[in-house]
């Protein structure tokens, strides 16, 4: 789930706080410029304009380019990560999104959801959770003793139902960890272009046949800009010369031959 440039470049500004307007007057970049880096049909970005956001940014313009996930420690030691050979040899093999375990990681409930998972794999609350299953146990059987309840009396039944399940307990909790994470990371990557559209392919078309009857051209014109939606091009930027070979193509669909006209027809 990595971050195409100019996801990168827009993701910088929005983080600062800043327009376009703004950021051009604190970089001397036109504003034109910057806006055409951040579009899905960019330009190309000069290399003066590359090194000059990179500093402003503080990121390295690898980072920038898409060549790097790392913003500012391009020269970390291996060492001073202290990862284990086994984490080192599955981050190297590419089993996993690293870009996605990175956002993971840096999530500021990540050290609570480790926290959970370590209590319970460590074994660290099993004593307190069984010396509280005891207490309850001891209370359940004094008012049994003392009071004599029916054999299905609720309060005796509330009593065993005290009791806390180590397993499902922590189970429940580092699940709820993990929800609110995932629905953090979820919202960020949307409309992003790893992220799945908003709309599905059915709601899409209805709303470019509804753009394109409401497009005052030809029968001829409305099909090519109706390809064009459906194929992510942009009609206004295609040239004549393309139009004209758009429409020497849609010239052949079964959906431009004109129908038989009926009237005129004598009824036998």
């Amino acid at each position: 789930m990595y971050l195409t440039i100019q996801e990168r470049l827009k993701d910088l500004r929005v983080e600062r706080g800043l327009t376009l307007k703004e950021l051009a007057e604190q970089t001397g970049l036109s504003s034109s410029a910057l806006g055409s880096y951040e579009a899905d049909d960019n330009k190309d970005i000069s290399h003066y304009a590359l090194i000059k956001l990179a500093k402003f940014y503080g990121v390295t313009a690898d980072y920038l380019l898409g060549l790097s996930e790392m913003k500012s420690h391009p020269n970390a030691e291996l060492a001073d990560l202290c990862l284990s050979d086994a984490m080192i040899d599955v981050l190297k093999a590419g089993r996993v999104d690293t870009a996605l375990l990175g956002e993971l990681v840096a999530h500021p409930d990540f050290m609570k959801l480790l926290a959970d998972i370590q209590i319970y794999v460590e074994g660290i609350a099993a004593m307190q959770i069984q010396n509280l299953n005891a207490w309850v146990d001891v209370a359940r059987a004094e008012i049994i003793e003392k009071y004599q309840p029916e054999e299905n009396d609720r309060t005796t039944y509330l009593l065993q139902a005290s009791h806390v399940d180590e397993e499902e307990y922590f189970t429940s909790l580092v699940h709820r960890d993990l929800d609110t994470i995932m629905e953090d990371m979820r919202k960020a990557h949307l409309g992003r272009s790893d992220s799945a559209p908003k709309n599905s392919a059915a709601e899409e078309l209805k709303q470019d046949l509804e753009e394109v009857a409401r497009f005052n051209g030809s029968k001829l014109e409305q099909l090519i800009m109706l390809f064009c939606k459906q194929t992510k091009l942009r009609y206004n930027k295609l040239t004549e010369e393309e139009k004209q070979w758009l429409a020497r193509i849609a010239q052949k669909s079964e959906l431009l031959k004109s129908s038989v006209s009926q009237r005129g027809k004598k009824r036998k």
